[in-house]
């Protein structure tokens, strides 16, 4: 770990949606790129990263069930579309000399490795990234819940959810113009108030385990450094206070 970082071990959980850029669909080359160098900038920190990353560029299982889909098959759907931006990232990372390895939670040998809990951790004990795809293999759960199951499964320190909003407001901002951001927030709170910052699942989960969860705009380049080094300021942090 470098003196820089605050943590050894992170988890960084990226929203599917920021992944395509200004189009409406897929994957912006752009873009991926984009994230692949900011995740850059904190492997030269030394800390141990994994990552998850979200589907809903591609397809969202939630909305093929309300769509009339069997929620099943639309989360499984769901589930086969993050392989696709795991893959993409893995790409963007090792062009730049990342090693990087992913592994799914659904079997698929022949793109990627499946999940083994001791076998991640050694991946992030050499150095390497890991990137968790397909959620947690099962309907029903979101990837905010895989990403708070695989941090407690290889001990991570923090959660890092980086998405499309700067943090977590008491009420929509895009549609309120009072509305206020946290700068932090008890997981009571955000259960209590119905806070939109993960499901509940994945908060009851982050509070069980006392897993702090830290909510910033990934847009903003420099944030993913600016928050594992500890930098005031950077969205809001959800702990037990």
């Amino acid at each position: 770990m470098s003196s820089e970082s605050k943590f050894e071990r992170i988890l960084i959980k990226l929203s599917g949606e920021a992944l395509m850029g200004n189009q409406g669909f897929g994957i912006t080359p752009e873009m991926i790129h984009y994230v692949a160098n900011e995740i850059l900038s904190i492997v030269k920190l030394n800390v141990e990263i994994s990552i998850v990353v979200g589907g809903g560029n591609i397809f969202r299982g939630i909305a093929g069930s309300s769509a009339g889909m069997d929620r099943t098959s639309a989360d499984n759907m769901g589930m086969l579309a993050t392989v696709i931006n795991c893959l993409a990232l893995c790409d963007a990372l090792e062009k730049l000399d990342i090693q990087t390895r992913v592994q799914s939670a659904i079997s698929m040998a022949r793109i990627a490795e499946p999940f083994i809990r001791r076998k991640a951790v050694r991946h992030l004990e050499k150095g390497r990234v890991v990137i968790f795809a397909a959620g947690t293999g099962n309907p029903y759960f979101t990837t905010d819940t895989a990403a708070v199951l695989r941090a407690n499964e290889i001990r991570a320190q923090i959660l890092f959810k980086a998405t499309q909003v700067d943090g977590v407001y008491d009420k929509d901002p895009l549609v309120h113009d009072d509305a206020v951001m946290f700068d932090e927030l008890s997981y009571m709170r955000v259960i209590e108030k119905q806070l939109h910052v993960m499901d509940m699942t994945a908060i009851s989960l982050a509070m069980e385990h006392d897993l702090p969860v830290q909510v910033f705009d990934l847009h903003k380049k420099g944030n993913i450094y600016k928050a594992v080094t500890g930098q005031d300021g950077i969205g809001t942090r959800i702990y037990n206070r």
